[in-house]
C-alpha cells in the first residue's frame, strides 16, 4: 500500500461526483414497502377494540388491549406492564427525563431542585440518547462497552458512590452502534444495583428485540423480573417501538414499567392526552394480528436487510490489519474502530468524495471521542449498489488517512 496509488484511486472516486449517504439507521424503501398493504386494512368491519372501546373516540390513554398484547408477547411481559405511545419510543423517554426533572420520579423530588443531575453512558453509544440529556443538561459520564454490554465494575462503582447520578441508558440487544447483545450476567448485575440515588431509573431501550439476521432471536433475562427480585421493582423503565418494523413516521411505541411506576407515567398523561392514535394501533393489530405475525414479517426484513450488511462487512474485510469492526447479528449499525486519531480524517475524506457518514464523535457524550477512532456505518437505507460504492468510498477514505499518518510520522522523525 503507498500513497500515491491509494491517493490515486481517492481521487477517480471523487471525480464520479456521487451523492451517497449511509449516516443514519433508516429502513429502505424496500423495506417499507413491505408494510404497505397496512395501508388497505380494513377498519370498515368495526372500529372496536376487543374491550369494547371504539377506536375513533377519545380515552383509551395507555392503548387497545390487542397492541399491549402484541408487546407483551414480544418482549415476555405481561400486557399489564405496558402502556402504548405514539411513533416514536424516544419521545417516551424524552417525557420521562422530562418529567422527572420537572416533578420529580413518583412526585419525589424534582431532580433540577437536586443539583447537577448525572447520567451513565454506555460507549459507543446512541446519539440521540446523549442528545436528551445535553438538552435537559444532564451531566453525562461515558463508561466502556464490551462484547458483553457495559463494564459493569465502573457502573457499580459509580452508582453506589454519588446521589445525583439518577440514570443510565442501556440497549441491551443488538447495542447501537456495536451490536452487541447483553450477556444473562451483565444483565443480572444490572438488576442488582444498589444505586446511592433512591430515584435512579434504568432507561432499557429494547429498540430491535426482533431484528435478527435469519440467526435465533436473542432471549435475555426479564429485567422487570430481575429487578424485582433484587429489590428493585421500579428501577426499569423498559421501551420499545415498531418504528423498523413498520413505517418509522407512523409506527407505534411502548413503555413497560412497575405498577408504581405506571400510575406517574399515567397522572402524565391524563393532564397530557385526551386518547392516543388508536386507528394506527388496529391498524397495526389487523395487520401484524399477533406476535407470530411479527417475527414472520421480520423474516421478510432480516432477508433484505442481511446481504446490506453482507456488502459492508467484506468490503470492510479489505481493512484488515488496519482497523477493527463489529459483525452483528441483528439490529441497524455496524461499528467501526479506526486507528486512534483518524476518524474525522475519515469523514472528512468520505465527504470530499461525495459519501454522508455519522460524524466522527457523535457516538459519545457532547460528540466528544477522546481517542478520536470510533464511526458507525449505517447500511439499511441504501441500495445494494450504493452501498458499494459507499464503502469504495469509505474503505479508500481509511486507508488514506492510514497512510498520511505514517507518512506524516515519518517525516516528523
Amino acid at each position: 500500500m503507498d500513497y500515491v496509488s491509494i491517493r490515486k484511486h481517492y481521487e477517480e472516486l471523487k471525480s464520479r461526483k456521487l451523492s451517497l449517504d449511509i449516516s443514519r439507521g433508516k429502513p429502505g424503501p424496500d423495506q417499507l414497502d413491505l408494510s404497505n398493504p397496512m395501508l388497505s386494512v380494513s377498519l370498515q368491519e368495526g372500529y372496536c377494540s376487543v374491550s369494547g372501546a371504539d377506536c375513533r373516540n377519545y380515552g383509551g390513554i395507555d392503548g387497545i388491549p390487542e397492541m399491549r398484547g402484541i408487546f407483551a408477547d414480544i418482549l415476555g411481559l405481561a400486557a399489564s406492564d405496558i402502556i402504548i405511545g405514539g411513533n416514536s419510543s424516544l419521545n417516551l423517554m424524552f417525557d420521562r427525563i422530562s418529567g422527572f426533572c420537572l416533578h420529580g420520579v413518583n412526585r419525589g423530588e424534582p431532580w433540577f431542585k437536586q443539583g447537577a443531575v448525572k447520567f451513565i453512558c454506555p460507549v459507543p453509544g446512541y446519539d440521540r440518547h446523549f442528545g436528551i440529556c445535553e438538552y435537559f443538561n444532564i451531566e453525562m459520564m461515558p463508561i466502556e462497552m464490551t462484547d458483553t454490554g457495559p463494564d459493569m465494575d465502573a457502573v457499580e462503582t459509580l452508582v453506589q458512590s454519588d446521589c445525583l447520578i439518577k440514570g443510565m441508558w442501556c440497549v441491551p440487544v443488538y447495542s447501537n452502534p456495536t451490536g452487541c447483545v447483553y450477556s444473562d450476567e451483565t444483565i443480572r448485575r444490572i438488576a442488582r444495583l444498589k444505586p446511592k440515588a433512591p430515584d435512579f431509573r434504568l432507561f432499557w431501550d429494547n429498540a430491535y428485540p426482533v431484528h435478527n439476521f435469519g440467526e435465533a432471536r436473542p432471549v435475555i433475562p426479564n429485567i422487570l423480573k430481575e429487578c424485582s427480585l433484587n429489590g428493585n421493582a421500579d428501577m426499569p423503565l423498559i421501551f420499545a417501538s415498531f418504528s423498523k418494523i413498520s413505517f418509522p413516521g407512523s409506527a407505534v411505541s411502548a413503555v413497560a414499567a412497575s405498577e408504581n411506576n405506571k400510575k406517574g407515567i399515567l397522572e402524565q398523561l391524563n393532564h397530557q392526552t385526551v386518547g392516543p392514535d388508536k386507528i394506527n394501533q388496529l391498524r397495526h393489530v389487523r395487520f401484524f394480528k399477533n406476535a407470530d405475525g411479527v417475527y414472520t414479517h421480520m423474516e421478510k426484513l432480516s432477508r433484505i436487510i442481511k446481504p446490506k450488511f453482507d456488502v459492508v462487512l467484506s468490503a470492510l474485510d479489505e481493512l484488515n490489519g488496519l482497523s477493527a469492526w463489529s459483525k452483528p447479528k441483528g439490529g441497524y449499525f455496524i461499528h467501526f474502530r479506526s486507528a486512534d486519531g483518524n476518524a474525522k480524517r475519515i469523514v472528512e475524506l468520505c465527504r470530499g468524495a461525495g459519501l454522508t457518514i455519522t460524524g466522527a464523535g457523535a457516538v459519545y457524550p457532547y460528540s466528544y471521542d477522546p481517542r478520536d477512532r470510533d464511526l458507525r456505518i449505517a447500511p439499511t437505507y441504501a441500495r445494494i449498489h450504493e452501498l458499494k460504492d459507499a464503502m469504495d468510498i469509505f474503505c479508500a477514505a481509511v486507508k488514506l488517512s492510514y497512510i498520511e499518518k505514517m507518512e506524516s510520522i515519518k517525516s516528523s522523525t
